[in-house]
């Protein structure tokens, strides 16, 4: 099939890889030239594990291209896929100026039947107002009787796994007019190689498809916040929430994904589509008290980790240098939208303590966006970049852990006490067991369970 994705971020760069993948041709449009520059030098400008090499190979066989070109773009393929950003309003609404611009460009350019699909996260309606978009343009032209569909196929992609989570999916959410047996034809065609073993495409009304993405995340960061407002209590109390997890993670009922608890979820999805959520609720004439609650502990937590070394060091820590393993939101990605370390880090050198951050791969974007909170350059603030988590601690009193990166599972305990002058360590992922750095001679501080 020709298809045309419309954004290279994320969920657009992963989707055109992967269809590309399975013998598609596929042609990604962005207007932003820097991004396409380096698709086109055989970079990628985001980080993704496995994704550049099937970039890589599937543009040296031709099966994907890159461009700017808008005409183009409209030209090459029947199925369009829109995957822009939908940024959130100040009124946590999302932003969909860049969906409808893009509709409104198929619209303007099309010259035969395409299938306009939404890959992009947007909130339930929002199939029809592309539809209005695409017919406007349309019949400003004088074309209004030109066939078109439009489909909402949400994306449910993590970031760090996307290209598995592309490739072998849980489900595909397809949402097609009643009676729009074409659109559902080709859609089926599309995705056929991916669920072979399994039919796991699920073919419902747009709308329901629309609401099901915002459904599922809102479910999983409601489970996120649900453990994190426990694991306070379960300090206060004296219990351990990590065997708390444990018990009702073993219930089939509950089940043990996404019952961590930890120094609050960020990235750009669980923050975006909650608020977009409780937006769509209150617009709707049904306020979403639960939404509102899942934000706050959220918001909340992300202080966890800095009261927790206030606590022990005190409001004013001039004078104390504080090494922090990890940047990035999750692993296995360099996304620092909406992290918890931001937040640690505002905090720290707001109390004048010095930082010396390590990340795999999130440093140099970390830098950009610390840049932005703080007002200055990270290093004007006390912020120093480490090339390694054993540069992080050279001086550091203590060690605090904000992403689980799989290179701090397993540190030399020896040598971390050795070089942490306090021998300290303030966990915000419960990596280790209690017991363990107690037998190392370090006093360690998680989430949820008492301190050692």
């Amino acid at each position: 099939m020709k298809i045309t994705v419309i954004g290279t971020g994320y969920v657009g760069l992963v989707t055109g890889a992967c269809l590309a993948e399975m013998g598609n041709h596929v042609l990604c449009l962005d207007v932003d030239p820097r991004k396409i520059e380096i698709l086109l030098g055989g970079g990628i400008p985001i980080h993704e594990p496995g994704l550049l090499e099937i970039v890589r190979r599937n543009a040296q066989a031709g099966r994907l291209e890159f461009t700017t070109d808008i005409p183009r773009s409209v030209a090459h393929g029947t199925l369009q896929f829109i995957a822009v950003g939908t940024p959130p309003d100040e009124d946590g609404s999302a932003d969909l100026q860049y969906v409808l611009a893009a509709a409104r460009n198929i619209g303007r350019l099309m010259t035969d039947y395409k299938v306009v699909i939404d890959k992009s996260t947007v909130p339930v309606g929002t199939a029809d107002k592309v539809r209005a978009a695409v017919r406007d343009e349309l019949e400003r032209r004088g074309l209004g009787d030109t066939a078109f569909s439009v489909v909402s196929n949400p994306e449910f992609l993590k970031e760090g796994a996307a290209v598995a989570d592309f490739t072998r999916p849980d489900r595909v959410v397809v949402g097609v007019d009643d009676g729009d047996d074409r659109a559902a034809m080709l859609m089926r065609s599309l995705y056929a190689p991916f669920v072979r073993n399994r039919d796991r495409l699920l073919v419902m009304d747009i709308k329901s498809a629309e609401f099901t993405k915002y459904a599922a995340n809102a479910m999983l960061a409601t489970r996120i916040s649900f453990m994190n407002e426990l694991s306070r209590l379960a300090e206060r109390l004296g219990a351990d929430i990590e065997a708390v997890r444990i018990g009702i993670g073993s219930d089939p009922r509950i089940g043990t994904h996404f019952l961590y608890a930890g120094a609050g979820y960020g990235g750009s999805c669980f923050p975006k589509d909650v608020k977009a959520l409780a937006r769509t609720a209150a617009e709707a004439g049904l306020p979403s008290q639960m939404m509102g609650a899942v934000e706050a502990v959220n918001e909340a937590q992300k202080l966890v980790l800095a009261a927790k070394v206030v606590a022990a060091y005190g409001e004013d820590l001039r004078g104390r240098t504080f090494a922090v393993w990890g940047l990035a939101f999750k692993p296995n990605t360099d996304d620092m939208r909406e992290a918890p370390s931001r937040v640690l880090l505002a905090e720290l050198v707001r109390r004048g303590a010095r930082v010396q951050a390590y990340d795999p791969v999130a440093a140099e974007e970390a830098a950009r966006v610390l840049a932005l909170d703080l007002g200055q350059h990270p290093a004007q603030a006390g912020i120093h970049f480490a090339a390694s988590a054993q540069e992080a601690l050279a001086g550091a009193d203590a060690l605090v852990i904000v992403t689980e990166w799989k290179e701090f599972r397993t540190p030399d305990f020896e040598q971390l006490a050795a070089r942490l002058a306090d021998r300290r360590v303030f966990d915000g992922r419960n990596l280790y067991e209690p017991a363990m750095m107690k037998s190392f001679g370090l006093r360690y501080e998680s989430i949820g369970r008492p301190a050692v």
